[in-house]
């Protein structure tokens, strides 16, 4: 299954970046993770929409040849990263191209209770007209204290958050089965 991944951390040692990373290591042969340049995005302009840049151009086909999309989000001042929901902004004009695609969030910090405040946001932003992606129900992946879970290699040490992401990426490969058929 061809995934489309939008990190929403732009940062070099981004924990959310290297979850993703991990994941697509670790889900290879479940999972065909493209991890999309999204930081590389200029800001949206409606201006631009009816002939948007190359990159845009690009990427809106990697996300519509995709079975799904997996968003990574920081958490920063209790919601989503700029460069996430502007990448969303793009991709949600003019061609619709997340509407309907199964949708999983995972997201990664070094506080206790994860990225949960963006999440919640970003559940919302998901669903908003345009957007519509089908986010995988009831399979919450919130990383706290990531720096004591993951060794220098960007490898997820703890058994029992490995456990668990392992039991997530098998109910979202069922779930973008079901909504395929």
């Amino acid at each position: 299954m061809k995934i489309a991944a939008l990190v929403g951390s732009n940062r070099k040692d981004s924990y959310n970046k290297l979850l993703v990373k991990y994941m697509k290591e670790k889900y290879a042969g479940k999972l065909d993770i493209d991890i999309l340049p999204i930081d590389e995005l200029p800001f949206y302009n409606q201006d631009k929409e009816m002939d948007p840049p190359a990159i845009v151009e690009d990427l809106r086909e990697r996300i519509k040849n995709s079975d799904g999309i997996l968003f990574a989000t920081p958490e920063y001042n209790a919601s989503i990263s700029g460069m996430l929901k502007n990448a969303i902004d793009w991709f949600s004009r003019v061609d619709l191209v997340m509407v309907n695609k199964p949708a999983m969030i995972v997201g990664a910090s070094m506080g206790a209770m994860g990225t949960v405040k963006a999440q919640i946001q970003l559940r919302q932003i998901l669903n908003a007209p345009g957007v519509g992606t089908l986010t995988l129900p009831g399979n919450e992946v919130f990383v706290g204290s990531v720096q004591n879970k993951m060794d220098e290699q960007g490898n997820l040490t703890d058994e029992q958050t490995v456990q668990f992401i392992d039991n997530v990426v098998d109910n979202y490969v069922q779930w973008i089965k079901r909504v395929e058929a």
